[in-house]
């Protein structure tokens, strides 16, 4: 399997409303996957709540990626997320990504840091809404 990477399942996970997401997590996550953003740890269940969520909130986004780097099992990235909310505000978070995929391509770890570049002061905590 060719590894994922956070273009693909961002926007399976957030940008692509007619895909269930339990088959976007499964696409791209493993069973024990966990994931640090801002220092806060979630298990997998954290996550799915998170997802459900943040696609509760999300009418539509993007993803740029500006730098990204794989090494075996080993994933990195800097990327901008770009959200517009049904109620009409749009944000961009940058983030900084550190992974470990599984031998199977999916994500298995993330510890990301986010910094809030452009949005409304409440979004700066999407990261870690559930």
């Amino acid at each position: 399997m060719t590894p994922t990477d956070i273009t693909r399942a961002l926007n399976d996970l957030l940008f692509t409303p007619g895909l269930e997401l339990a088959e976007a997590i499964d696409r791209h996550f493993t069973p024990g996957y966990r994931q640090r953003t801002d220092g806060v740890w979630s298990d997998r269940a954290d996550f799915v709540q998170h997802m459900t969520t943040l696609r509760g909130l999300v009418r539509s986004g993007n993803v740029e990626v500006h730098d990204e780097l794989r090494d075996g099992l080993r994933y990195a990235d800097r990327h901008t997320v770009t959200i517009t909310q049904h109620n009409g505000r749009t944000s961009r978070t940058e983030v900084y990504l550190f992974g470990e995929y599984a031998p199977d391509g999916r994500f298995h770890r993330i510890e990301e840091t986010t910094l809030l570049v452009a949005g409304h002061d409440d979004d700066k905590n999407l990261g870690l809404i559930n």
